[in-house]
C-alpha cells in the first residue's frame, strides 16, 4: 500500500490530474533565471560590502557566486531527477522522508521570502526619496518618514497580491530588461570616469580594513552579505515542469544565467570603486541601499540619468519585493491546505480567488519586521534583514547538499542520469554553505534573533496543527508538494 508521501510525489499525469503547460523554453527560462538573481540583491548589499573590504568588493561577490554555482549543481542534479516543482522541501522529503524536517525547510524558505521583500521595502523607500532628492523636489526626509513609506508599500503589496497577480513570461521579460538598464547606467557611469581618467582604478585591488577584521575574516563577512545577491536561482526548480525539455537545457541554462548575474555584479562592484574615493567608500555604508545611487550621482554630473536612475532602481525592486511577498503567501495557503499549518491560513477569497489568509499573515509579519529592525537607530536595517535572508537560505541550501548525497545512494540503477554533481561537490558546498552562515563571519547577533523569531513562530504554528490533527484523527498531507502558485495562478 502507498503512502501520503508516495501518493503525493507522483506526476500529475498520474494522479489523473492535468499538466502545466511547458511554455519556457531556453531563451525564457533563461530570462526568468537573471531576472530573479537580479533585482534587490545588489541595491542592498554593495555598500555593506565596500564598507567592509573597501576597493575589493569585488572579490567577495566572486566568491558568493562559485558558493552558489557549487550548490546549483545539487540543485541541477535533484530537479533532473525530480523534475517537479517543489523544490527543496521536496528534496529534503525525498531524502529524509521526516515531516517535521521538511516542514522546517519550507517554512524557513517562507521566512526568506519575508525578510527579502522586507529588505527590499527599505531599499524602494531609500531610492524613491533619493529620487526625490536628485530632482530638486524634496530632501530626503528622517528614518521615521522612511519606514512608514517602507511599511506603505508592503500594505501596497498585499492589496496587490489580494487582486490577484497573474505573472506572464512576457512580463518577466519587461522586468529583466529594466533591472539590467538600471545596472548597465552604474557600470556605464563608472567606465566613463575611467575613460575621462577621473577613476579610481588602483583602488580595484586595494583591501581597506574598515571594520578592523583582518583580511581573511572581512572578505567572508562580506562574502556572506553577497550570498543575498546571488540567490535567486533555487526558485527556477519551481518552474521546471512548465520547461520544455528540462532534464536536458535546466543544467546549461541555470549556470549561464548565475554566469551573467555575476559579471554583471563584479562591473558594478569595480564601478563603485573607481568612482568613489577610499573615504567615501568607507562611509558608504550608511548609505545602505542607496549606495548605488550615490555612484551616479558623482559619477555622472550634469547628465540627466542621475534623475532617472533611482526610479528604474524602485521598479526592480518593487518587482523583487512582490514575487518575494506571491511566494511566501503560497508557500503558507498550500502548506494549511495540508494541514501542516492552521487551516485557516489557507483561506481563500470567494471572488478573487487569492490567498488572503496566508497574504494577510506573510505581510503582518513583514510589517512587524520593518518596525523591528528600525526600532535600533544605530542599525543598519538592510544589512540585518539582508543577512537574515542570506542566513536561512544558507542553511537551506545546507540541507539541499546534503539531500543530494543522501538521494545518490537512492537512485533507480534502470533510470537515466541526465546531471550529477562533480564528486564530492555537494559536501563541499554543504560545508561551505554552513560555514557561512555561522557566527564566526561576524553576522549580526540580530538576525540570528529575526530568524529565530520566525521559525519559533512556525515550530508553534505547527505544533498547534499537530495537536489538533491529532486530536481530530487527521492525516496531513505532504509539505514537501507545497508550490509557490496560488489558488489564482
Amino acid at each position: 500500500m502507498s503512502t501520503s508521501a508516495d501518493r503525493a510525489s507522483e506526476s500529475p499525469a498520474a494522479t489523473g490530474e492535468p499538466e502545466l503547460k511547458r511554455v519556457l523554453g531556453p531563451k525564457l527560462l533563461l530570462l526568468f533565471i537573471v531576472g530573479d538573481i537580479l533585482g534587490a540583491g545588489v541595491y542592498a548589499v554593495t555598500g555593506t560590502m565596500a564598507g567592509t573590504v573597501g576597493g575589493i568588493v569585488w572579490l567577495p561577490f566572486l566568491l558568493a557566486f562559485i558558493v552558489a554555482t557549487m550548490t546549483a549543481l545539487s540543485y541541477l542534479e535533484l530537479v533532473t531527477q525530480y523534475p517537479q516543482a517543489a523544490g527543496a522541501a521536496l528534496y529534503t522529503h525525498k531524502a529524509f522522508g521526516i515531516h517535521f524536517v521538511t516542514f522546517l525547510v519550507a517554512f524557513a524558505v517562507v521566512c526568506s521570502g519575508i525578510t527579502s521583500a522586507s529588505t527590499s521595502a527599505n531599499v524602494l523607500a531609500q531610492n524613491f526619496f533619493g529620487g526625490l532628492e536628485v530632482n530638486g523636489w524634496m530632501e530626503v526626509p528622517g528614518q521615521g518618514v522612511i519606514t512608514l513609506v517602507a511599511l506603505g508599500f508592503m500594505l501596497l503589496l498585499a492589496v496587490v497580491n489580494l487582486r490577484g497577480v497573474g505573472e506572464s513570461v512576457k512580463f518577466n521579460v519587461v522586468l529583466t530588461l529594466v533591472e539590467m538598464t538600471a545596472l548597465c547606467i552604474v557600470i556605464g557611469v563608472g567606465f566613463y570616469a575611467m575613460a575621462q581618467g577621473n577613476g579610481n582604478v588602483g583602488e580595484v585591488f586595494v583591501f581597506s580594513d574598515l571594520q578592523d577584521k583582518g583580511l581573511f575574516l572581512a572578505v567572508t563577512a562580506a562574502t556572506s552579505i553577497a550570498f543575498f545577491a546571488m540567490v535567486g536561482f533555487e526558485d527556477s526548480v519551481n518552474m521546471v515542469e512548465e520547461t520544455k525539455n528540462p532534464e536536458r537545457i535546466f543544467p546549461r541554462t541555470m549556470l549561464t544565467g548565475l554566469g551573467i548575474a555575476v559579471v554583471f555584479y563584479m562591473l558594478v562592484a569595480i564601478s563603485v570603486v573607481t568612482v568613489l574615493s577610499p573615504t567615501e567608500l568607507e562611509g558608504i555604508r550608511a548609505s545602505e541601499g542607496a549606495a548605488l545611487l550615490e555612484v551616479v550621482q558623482k559619477g555622472s554630473p550634469g547628465f540627466p540619468i542621475e534623475k532617472i536612475f533611482p526610479f528604474l532602481a524602485v521598479f526592480a525592486v518593487a518587482n523583487t519585493a512582490l514575487i518575494n511577498m506571491l511566494m511566501a503567501s503560497r508557500l503558507i495557503y498550500g502548506m494549511a491546505r495540508q494541514g501542516i499549518l492552521p487551516r485557516p491560513l489557507g483561506k481563500v477569497l470567494p471572488v478573487r480567488l487569492t490567498p488572503w489568509a496566508g497574504i494577510a499573515f506573510s505581510t503582518v509579519l513583514a510589517l512587524a519586521l520593518i518596525v523591528y529592525v528600525t526600532s535600533d537607530p544605530e542599525s543598519n536595517i538592510v544589512a540585518n534583514l539582508s543577512g537574515t535572508t542570506a542566513f536561512l537560505l544558507l542553511c537551506v541550501f545546507t540541507v539541499v547538499n546534503i539531500a543530494c548525497v543522501v538521494l545518490r545512494g537512492k537512485r533507480d540503477p534502470n533510470r537515466k542520469v541526465f546531471f550529477t554533481s562533480p564528486g564530492p561537490m555537494p559536501i563541499v558546498a554543504a560545508v561551505l554553505c554552513a560555514f557561512l552562515a555561522g557566527p564566526w563571519v561576524g553576522r549580526d547577533v540580530i538576525q540570528y534573533q529575526i530568524a529565530g523569531g520566525l521559525m519559533v513562530i512556525g515550530v508553534v504554528l505547527w505544533a498547534i496543527t499537530w495537536l489538533i490533527n491529532r486530536s481530530t484523527s487527521t492525516r496531513p498531507g505532504d509539505p514537501a508538494l507545497v508550490e509557490s502558485s496560488g489558488p489564482d495562478d
